[in-house]
């Protein structure tokens, strides 16, 4: 499929296929499943464009009271854990590179620097990612490195950079 023949959305059933190994092909890159799986769609990606001109990609999360992490993350206290957050970014990059059609599994392999000034709470309604990719490579190494921010009901309280997910072929990443 050619760059400008490939979907700019994807649904909750397009991320459920990617989950199950039907998106990008048998071995290759693939989502996790619910309930890890930490966003609803895709509302946006694109192959260009974003702050860096590499491309971007925007996600949405439906935030119910019913989550399971409110249950158990903090007992009278919820809140959704920042690490959460921050592994929905890290998808997000997997599947970007997925989408590009390099082969092997994603793995997050750190980020830069982040930085939490708010929370996401039940009384939340929505949860928006936005990622801009700083850096794409596509040779032996397949390699993203993206910015990216969480927003709760439209204020940004997560930033990360320097997010970075490799694909590999092997068993496990190098050491």
């Amino acid at each position: 499929m050619s760059l400008s023949e490939r979907p700019t959305r994807y649904s909750f059933e397009d991320l459920l296929a990617c989950a199950h190994g039907k998106l990008f092909g048998p071995g290759n890159a693939q989502l996790p499943l619910p309930p890890m799986l930490m966003f609803d769609r895709i509302v946006h990606i694109s192959d260009a464009g974003g702050e860096y001109g590499k491309g971007e990609i925007v996600a949405e999360l439906d935030v119910k009271p019913d989550l399971w992490f409110f249950g158990c993350h903090f007992e009278g206290d919820p809140v959704m854990p920042g690490c959460l957050g921050l592994d929905a970014l890290w998808q997000l990059v997997g599947f970007f590179l997925g989408r590009t059609g390099a082969p092997g599994k994603g793995r997050a392999l750190g980020v830069g620097e982040v930085k939490f000034t708010g929370q996401v709470l039940p009384t939340v309604k929505q949860v928006t990612y936005h990622l801009n990719l700083k850096r794409v490579i596509i040779r032996k190494l397949v390699l993203g490195i993206a910015d990216g921010v969480l927003k709760a009901d439209g204020q940004t309280i997560y930033e990360a950079k320097d997010l970075k997910v490799g694909l590999f072929t092997t068993e496990a990443p190098p050491a």
